[in-house]
């Protein structure tokens, strides 16, 4: 049977099965071989000294405390044929390219591992530390004074060697273990762009597309006691807006799953959040509280039988070319410069210094798109601040059962579909302001990724139930 669905001008087709994509086979284990490897590392990252935090551009001065613990941790896969893979999650606001870059290459260096073999995902807590990011940082932080753009160059530093050694001690530690794989469910992810946070309370009916499956890989060990759990959910980690150290709703539900669970690692993976928040929000009691779901989710799942994934790991990463919309030219950004305040003028005078180091703007961007095939589970892994409808396409074109990450190695700006590009708003228009990108994107990008996720999915060896895609 095949379905053909429109999705902004997008024309995708889906040859859907009869029958479920993704059944689930009860595993045991005793029916289940010790044919992989793993290997769990963590670190707290908590930062010791005054240091600026991520998230907010309203806020006036450093962090005055800790709400919870930040960490960053990692988990090494090696399958039966002695592939490895490399998982690091870290209560941060994102990976920028330039530390991203350097990991990556550090790792390949220390431990001959590439690209395709890591996946670096910042949690996207707005309570987390500012990180040092070379392309725009003199333009993002002009407010902070020098001694204060010093620590966050300083503490950047020194979480990237902290995240090299944390991989090493991961690859160093693997042991047999079984994988399993399954899928729960939480609703306090909302669509901020098609319902009205302050009127939240009066709302019977929630409107927009979101994404409420809760992807979870349970690794335990020959006694069959959980080691790590890999989990994720596609909501921003925004509840908290103050000036205390958090990891927001995903710290809580990853410290609440490892206390229930002792001797376990909980790892967390941002999805595809980018138009997604927890509301109502703005409180402590609520963070405790979304927290808490997540981890009953997750816990859910783990107490009932899952999928037991083959030991089997294939893998691929690409960097494609994200094309802008042509940028004004360098009078219009004189004159935005000398007629705008706020975010618009700052962005005109950072793109004419652009210019005049450069001689042009640049007219694309290298855009990370990873898949990893853990025995039968994909896991998509993507770049920027992916909004829920690329899951979705994403899912009906792999099936259900994909794990999809946003947020992955690099995060850019915000990354939208065709649908908000036409819609307009914060995320297809006002955020290449706050992010410096010289341009909005252009309406192709979300065929671009689409096709290369499937390109990479056919050479992993990942099922396909859609035709190439083409637009109008």
């Amino acid at each position: 049977m095949k379905k053909t669905v429109l999705l902004a001008g997008v024309i995708l087709f889906f040859t859907l099965p009869l029958t479920a994509q993704a059944p689930v086979d009860e595993g045991s284990p005793a029916d289940t071989d010790l044919d992989w490897r793993v290997g769990v590392a963590s670190i707290r990252i908590t930062p010791e000294n005054p240091l600026w935090m991520a998230g907010y551009a309203n806020r006036d001065r450093p962090a005055e405390g800790t709400r919870h613990e930040l960490f960053a941790k990692a988990l090494a896969l090696e399958d039966k044929d002695g592939r490895q893979a490399l998982l690091i999650t870290a209560d941060i606001r994102n990976f920028p390219k330039n530390i991203s870059d350097r990991i990556r290459d550090r790792l390949e260096s220390d431990h001959g591992l590439t690209r395709k073999q890591i996946i670096l995902n910042g949690s996207h807590t707005h309570t987390g530390p500012l990180m040092y990011t070379e392309r725009n940082f003199p333009y993002y932080i002009d407010h902070l004074t020098d001694d204060h753009r010093e620590r966050v160059i300083q503490y950047s530093n020194k979480l990237e060697n902290e995240l090299v050694e944390l991989a090493g001690e991961a690859l160093h530690a693997m042991e047999p273990v079984r994988i399993y794989s399954g899928q729960g469910f939480s609703r306090f992810a909302v669509n901020r762009r098609n319902n009205n946070e302050s009127t939240i309370d009066q709302v019977t009916e929630l409107a927009g597309p979101v994404d409420h499956s809760v992807p979870v890989l349970r690794v335990e060990n020959g006694d069959g006691a959980l080691k790590a759990v890999v989990f994720g959910y596609a909501c921003h980690p925004t509840t908290l807006n103050d000036y205390k150290w958090s990891g927001d709703w995903p710290g809580v539900a990853s410290l609440e799953l490892e206390k229930a669970n002792p001797g376990a690692t909980a790892l967390f993976f941002l999805g595809a959040a980018g138009d997604i928040n927890p509301i109502p929000r703005r409180s402590g009691p609520l963070v405790e509280q979304y927290g808490r779901e997540m981890a009953a989710a997750v816990q859910s799942v783990l107490d009932q039988p899952m999928r037991p994934l083959n030991s089997s790991l294939s893998m691929a990463y690409s960097e494609i070319d994200l094309p802008f919309n042509t940028p004004p030219d360098k009078e219009a950004l004189v004159t935005l410069a000398e007629t705008s305040d706020g975010k618009e003028r700052n962005w005109a005078e950072f793109h004419l210094d652009q210019l005049e180091k450069n001689g042009s703007l640049p007219s694309s961007y290298p855009y990370p798109v990873q898949i990893w095939n853990l025995g039968d589970q994909p896991i998509v892994s993507l770049g920027g601040e992916l909004v829920v409808d690329y899951a979705i396409s994403i899912k009906r074109m792999l099936g259900h059962h994909t794990f999809v990450m946003g947020y992955s190695n690099d995060v850019m700006s915000y990354i939208p579909s065709v649908r908000i590009l036409e819609e307009g708003g914060y995320e297809a228009l006002r955020a290449q302001y706050i992010r410096a990108l010289p341009g909005t994107w252009k309406p192709e990008i979300e065929v671009r990724i689409l096709d290369e996720v499937l390109r990479l999915a056919q050479k992993t060896g990942v099922p396909q139930h859609v035709l190439p895609i083409t637009q109008n």
